[in-house]
């Protein structure tokens, strides 16, 4: 896995080098507080001409995501009106997926949009190998995680569940993408003729499923990351992790040939005061 950072690229050389369009997806849900932010600085890339289109895929937020995207200038589609044929939206895996049926360009660059402060140097990090290098067909954001406790903030004690549950997965089962700082990263770019080709799980299991399969596919020389600096976000409940760590495990157990429970429906029993909660975990994958 090759590695650059964001200072390795500047947005008037991508822009000279750049020939193929560049489509940016936001998937979207109850992020009105930070949507804003994210567009702004993607607009900068966008005026500068390396951005062709930004879309924002809603997940019917009830706390204005959409009007706030489209007052800033951004396209906003429903998830809920992509390929209804499919059922309900499962996770954001599948809106995902189905953003990328539903849009266009030759590159596509996934985005997170709960980020605060957000520095346009992520996308333009994202983009610059696959612009720069051919050869290059997949690129995962590296970066620090600062987990923020009322006052204090410990400067790398975020992505819990990329540190106690992907990192030593991979070690074990896929020691070639042990180098990958956040396999669970949300901001990926990649080319479209080879994101058509992965499967896509519906829910928290996508991140590392495609980086899984982008390796199998492309190998380590056609896979990078980039370092982008910090990235702030607001932080889940010890709690909330159960059902993501759940499906990261049954995603990776599912590329390492390991026999594991595999209902597409997923679920997870968590202990409760007044006994125990179950959790529905959809583990389906989307075919290419």
């Amino acid at each position: 896995m090759r590695r650059f950072a964001a200072g390795d690229f500047t947005l008037a050389d991508l822009v000279e080098r750049k020939c193929e369009a560049v489509t940016a997806i936001l998937p979207a849900r109850e992020t009105a507080v930070t949507i804003g932010g994210v567009i702004d600085a993607l607009a900068t890339l966008r005026d500068g001409g390396l951005i062709d289109r930004m879309v924002v895929i809603d997940a019917d937020s009830s706390d204005g995501t959409a009007a706030v995207a489209v007052g800033r200038g951004a396209e906003v589609l429903s998830e809920t009106a992509l390929m209804p044929e499919l059922g309900p939206v499962l996770g954001k895996g599948d809106a995902m997926y189905r953003a990328l049926a539903a849009t266009d360009g030759e590159i596509v660059v996934f985005l997170d949009t709960d980020s605060h402060a957000f520095d346009p140097a992520f996308a333009l990090g994202l983009l610059g190998p696959l612009i720069s290098d051919p050869s290059i067909g997949f690129v995962k954001a590296a970066y620090d995680r600062p987990f923020a406790a009322g006052e204090q903030v410990v400067p790398h004690g975020g992505g819990r569940v990329n540190e106690l549950v992907a990192r030593p997965l991979l070690n074990l089962f896929f020691p070639a993408l042990a180098v990958c700082r956040q396999p669970l990263a949300g901001e990926v770019a990649g080319r479209r003729d080879l994101l058509e080709t992965l499967p896509f799980p519906v829910g928290y299991g996508v991140e590392i499923a495609n980086l899984i399969d982008a390796h199998t596919a492309l190998g380590g020389e056609g896979l990078a990351q980039v370092e982008v600096g910090s990235r702030h976000n607001s932080h889940q409940p010890l709690r909330e992790l159960a059902p993501m760590a759940y499906a990261v495990i049954a995603t990776v157990m599912a590329r390492a040939d390991l026999e594991t429970v595999r209902d597409p429906a997923g679920k997870i029993l968590l202990p409760a005061l007044d006994g125990v909660e179950e959790r529905q975990v959809p583990l389906l994958e989307r075919p290419p």
